[in-house]
């Protein structure tokens, strides 16, 4: 699937509750069936600046698609880097790069979190296009 399916898909499941707090149960759901990353990955290294909860992100590139794993120590914080790497997860780089995040906005999600979390959500979509940037770098050179 691209990005743009996944994310139409995200927006279609979020559609079906009629309320957050429905809403963010799915995405505490979502959080607890997130691959998680390999206990030892979790350093400060693979840390996300700029997010209140610790948020560990981790990127490799396999046949030319990158693929995340992470874990947050926050039940919310977790539902929302599982909804990140659902969509960027298993594409390559460019197609990451190009992605935009509307459908953020479009679930609603922005709006219904708070400006720590709102501005951690920033930072980890940063931090997987980072990663997708220094993969396409490599594929260039």
């Amino acid at each position: 699937m691209t990005i743009e399916e996944i994310q139409e898909e995200l927006i279609d499941e979020f559609s079906m509750f009629d309320d957050w707090m429905q809403r963010y149960e799915y995405m505490i759901d979502l959080g607890k069936s997130l691959p998680l990353i390999d206990e030892d990955l979790k350093t400060d290294e693979k840390l996300i600046k700029g997010c209140q909860s610790k948020v560990w992100l981790n990127s490799e590139i396999k046949d030319g698609n990158v693929i995340f794993t992470a874990d947050s120590d926050a039940i919310i914080t977790k539902g929302i880097i599982a909804v990140l790497v659902r969509v960027f997860s298993n594409q390559n780089p460019q197609a990451i790069l190009d992605a935009n995040t509307d459908f953020i906005d479009e679930i609603g999600l922005k709006e219904h979190l708070s400006p720590t979390r709102a501005n951690g959500l920033v930072s980890m979509i940063k931090q997987m296009k980072m990663y997708a940037l220094a993969y396409q770098t490599q594929v260039n050179n």
